[in-house]
């Protein structure tokens, strides 16, 4: 059963005009999961450790609120550096070292269709100040998740004042260093945006493991930063990144990253 909440409506950013705000569409492009109806429901493996179940639990129930789309929780079967699993996302922590992003989100696509995800988060940073609070891994956790459904950022300014969404850059995600409003979970224009993305239906399906559309699992580990190929987005301050890597025949990856300050 979905639970709807009252939530407070942010300013959002049209894709591609970085620090200039617009009410419109924060999609990060037509990307999206393929399925034959609505709502769908997607896995996400948890293969993160007990340190990080409540976040990605929390950030599973949040994003369920969604009326298009339901989250699952399941054993986790990634492997090396977090390697994706065809038609679902996985969620991994790790200590990956002093590589400078805080945490990120993985996302292949055949076409337009996404057709597999992972979601990383660096306990290299996440176990020191000031990134070792509640507050700020639950922003990470539940922004990289949202990226794996097509959402983009509200705002890629971590100075500007806080929207009220985990989608949205910030530099406070609890609120209280500058008495802003919390930055722990979606808001109503994801919400929106979500139905809006997955408002048409499609023929074919690229959700669950028995799926045979494109090639989405070439190259699927691409875990170092030479392997994301070429940046084709940066935050006006330089505190997130989106690359683009072509895979060829219509299958990219797509790596929105969080750098550290």
């Amino acid at each position: 059963m979905k639970y709807r909440k009252t939530l407070i409506a942010g300013i959002i950013i049209s894709f591609g005009l970085l620090g200039t705000f617009a009410s419109a569409s924060h999609s990060w492009g037509p990307y999206h999961w393929a399925r034959k109806s609505n709502p769908f429901t997607l896995k996400l493996g948890d293969n993160v450790n007990t340190a990080w179940d409540a976040y990605l639990g929390v950030a599973s129930s949040d994003w369920s609120t969604s009326s298009v789309l339901d989250t699952t929780i399941v054993t986790g079967q990634a492997k090396g550096n977090c390697r994706p699993t065809k038609g679902r996302v996985e969620a991994c922590n790790k200590a990956y070292g002093y590589n400078g992003w805080l945490g990120l989100a993985q996302i292949w696509v055949s076409g337009v269709h996404i057709t597999q995800a992972v979601v990383k988060v660096n306990d290299t940073y996440h176990n020191l100040p000031p990134y070792n609070t509640p507050a700020w891994k639950q922003f990470v956790m539940c922004q990289e998740v949202g990226h794996t459904f097509g959402l983009d950022h509200q705002d890629e300014t971590f100075s500007n004042s806080n929207l009220g969404t985990c989608m949205d850059y910030t530099n406070d995600p609890d609120g209280t260093l500058y008495n802003q409003l919390s930055n722990l979970h979606p808001n109503a224009h994801d919400y929106e945006e979500l139905a809006t993305i997955y408002a048409h239906l499609d023929s074919i399906t690229t959700i669950g493991q028995t799926i045979a559309h494109g090639n989405g699992n070439q190259n699927p580990d691409v875990s170092e930063l030479k392997e994301w190929g070429k940046e084709i987005r940066k935050a006006s301050d330089g505190r997130g990144s989106l690359y683009e890597r072509d895979l060829g025949w219509g299958n990219k990856v797509f790596t929105f990253v969080i750098w550290v300050r």
